[in-house]
């Protein structure tokens, strides 16, 4: 059974976290979402032990589902499952998040209203519409909350999906430290890819083309109405300062803003 998950968020960065931690010799880890603790929990921990990847001593099993984060019954039970599961959670700037998720859901489903439409409850009163899924995952005090009556601060890594692209080596030196691993991944692992605008990484032994996330991964956000951007930063600002003082570690979501 797993060492560490991966729990959240979606569209924040979990996909291009799980590749560079496989790329740890003492890491192995399914490179599908089990969805065990959210969809598939009837059918049992042998189910999700044979999901996992054969590993050797010392080396961690690790999975990610980013729907965890924000599933009520997931901390309960990963917790009865064990209790000193390591969580780590990909977290970014909650309106970059939510316009990510829309485009998502609007490359499957092109007939879908638009992004304003969707964001409120009320456009001439300004009410977000914090029901739908884009906008609630990104209220990361709200969930945390429910993780936090089962695990202590110190079982949970916050990554920054925005450091993650800009020093993703300074990151996955936080995540090996919090992982017991040595530090294999290093800034020689990963080379900036200017069309896609991230990091990729580099094969270690230079074998065979880099691995660059898919074609899911980078796409063009749409245009937004800038009034919508300002009122949705209103709307997360103090969710953002709530989680800033839970997890002890200011994102500086508010600081970006105020530089555009």
């Amino acid at each position: 059974l797993p060492q560490a998950l991966i729990i959240g968020v979606k569209k924040g960065g979990t996909r291009a976290l799980l590749e560079a931690i496989r790329a740890h010799p003492d890491v192995r880890a399914v490179g599908t979402e089990p969805h065990f603790f959210d969809r598939n929990y009837e059918k049992g921990l042998e189910w999700y032990r044979n999901v996992m990847p054969k590993t050797l001593d010392g080396q961690i099993t690790m999975e990610k589902t980013p729907s965890y984060f924000v599933t009520n019954e997931a901390p309960r039970r990963i917790h009865s499952m064990a209790k000193d599961t390591k969580l780590i959670v990909v977290v970014r700037n909650p309106v970059t998040r939510a316009i990510s998720d829309y485009t998502q859901t609007l490359s499957k489903k092109p007939e879908i209203p638009t992004f304003e439409v969707l964001a409120f409850k009320n456009r001439t009163l300004g009410l977000i519409d914090a029901s739908w899924s884009a906008i609630r995952i990104g209220i990361y005090a709200l969930h945390l909350e429910n993780w936090l009556q089962y695990f202590p601060l110190s079982q949970i890594l916050f990554v920054s999906g925005e450091r993650l692209i800009t020093d993703p080596a300074g990151e996955m030196a936080k995540v090996q430290d919090f992982l017991g691993l040595k530090r294999i991944v290093t800034e020689k692992h990963f080379y900036f890819n200017k069309t896609k605008g991230f990091p990729c990484l580099k094969k270690p032994e230079d074998s065979s083309a880099p691995r660059c996330l898919g074609k899911s991964k980078g796409r063009t956000h749409p245009k937004i109405d800038p009034d919508v951007i300002h009122r949705l930063r209103k709307f997360y600002k103090p969710f953002n300062v709530m989680f800033y003082q839970m997890t002890g570690q200011d994102f500086q979501w508010e600081q970006e803003e105020s530089d555009k």
